[in-house]
């Protein structure tokens, strides 16, 4: 991954075509969908659902361009069921599965939280992701900077960095540097297309901590 949750590219990996947009890209910037047994679309996070998978970008606009214009259909050779509110469900999967690998990576000792702990972590070097509540304080979030060629996560809430920590809430946290934070780097820029307009970015990223 590259800086500010977003995919390096990877030529040599998989690629299929959004059926919304029509570009062809790597499956780890895209969503996996099905058609399940009632004919319902049924989204495949894991990649792993049985039946022929239907692609598209993670990106709001086009999963519900998606929605509306009956593409899954279309894309399905065959009269489909499509949810309502399809992108806001597949926003709070993405959202859960973000939250439950910073919750493995902090029982794997591969992350912690709170101002110090990370502050610590990013002046010794030892992490690879900073990740900062994004209706955190902006003047309290100032104070800490990306790890140079790391990643920052900046679209997560409070709350759902409090259910990673098994808190109430939580601002800063900052991931080690393994395969578990790289799953949580990719699967957190997926849930960037659901969620942050335009695909913003921090301009904090890359620069040594204060």
């Amino acid at each position: 991954m590259g800086r500010g949750g977003q995919p390096k590219d990877r030529s040599e990996g998989p690629e299929r075509k959004c059926i919304a947009t029509g570009e062809v890209r790597p499956v780890e910037g895209m969503i996996r969908f099905v058609t399940g047994p009632d004919n319902q679309i049924v989204p495949d996070l894991l990649g792993k659902l049985p039946g022929r998978g239907i692609w598209v970008s993670a990106d709001r606009a086009a999963l519900e361009k998606a929605a509306a214009k009956n593409l899954f259909a279309r894309a399905a050779k065959q009269p489909v069921q499509v949810p309502e509110g399809l992108a806001d469900f597949v926003e709070a999967q993405l959202s859960l599965r973000v939250t439950n690998l910073i919750s493995l990576a902090r029982k794997g000792g591969e992350a912690v939280c709170g101002y110090e702990k990370v502050k610590d972590w990013l002046q010794k070097e030892e992490a690879s992701v900073l990740i900062q509540a994004s209706d955190g304080s902006e003047r309290g979030k100032s104070k800490l900077s990306t790890p140079y060629g790391g990643d920052f996560i900046g679209w997560l809430t409070a709350d759902e960095l409090g259910r990673a920590f098994g808190r109430q809430t939580v601002i800063h946290a900052a991931l080690g540097d393994g395969g578990l934070p790289l799953r949580v780097v990719e699967e957190a820029a997926r849930l960037k297309g659901l969620r942050v307009s335009g695909g913003e970015e921090s301009h904090r990223k890359g620069r040594k901590t204060r």
